[in-house]
């Protein structure tokens, strides 16, 4: 059975941002994946100012991450985004590259939280990831 993604009438509705208010797995393996950023695997970052961009970026690896354990991108349930400053008002391209990124039917659960600093002083943005491999 797939995962349940749910969104109660008597909470906000999130889908619009870019994630569900609640997603419901069964048995199955679980994968913790530490906070990925725009890097690649030679630590080159891109456009160091662009949000959007970083932000594709880092959901690119959390998905590297996942299918190195055996998923995919649907299996993702759940994520953490670290938001530097200023740019965790700017909900804008982070929206969209969730939006983009998930299937509409298949948003994962996501926490925003505004960081002062992150790693690297070129970073926007970090996201953890949990996901779950069914069985």
């Amino acid at each position: 059975m797939a995962h349940q993604y749910l969104n109660p009438q008597n909470l906000f509705q999130s889908t619009q941002y870019g994630f569900s208010q609640l997603v419901v797995c069964n048995p199955g393996k679980t994968i913790y994946i530490s906070g990925q950023v725009a890097w690649d695997a030679d630590q080159k970052i891109g456009a160091a100012d662009d949000l959007g961009q970083q932000t594709q970026r880092a959901l690119e690896n959390v998905e590297r991450a996942v299918v190195a354990a055996g998923g995919q991108r649907t299996d993702i349930v759940s994520l953490r985004l670290y938001i530097v400053g200023a740019a965790i008002r700017a909900t804008a391209p982070i929206r969209d590259a969730l939006l983009h990124f998930f299937p509409a039917d298949q948003l994962p659960t996501t926490s925003w939280i505004g960081v002062a600093a992150l790693a690297n002083p070129d970073f926007l943005i970090e996201i953890e990831a949990i996901a779950v491999i069914e069985a």
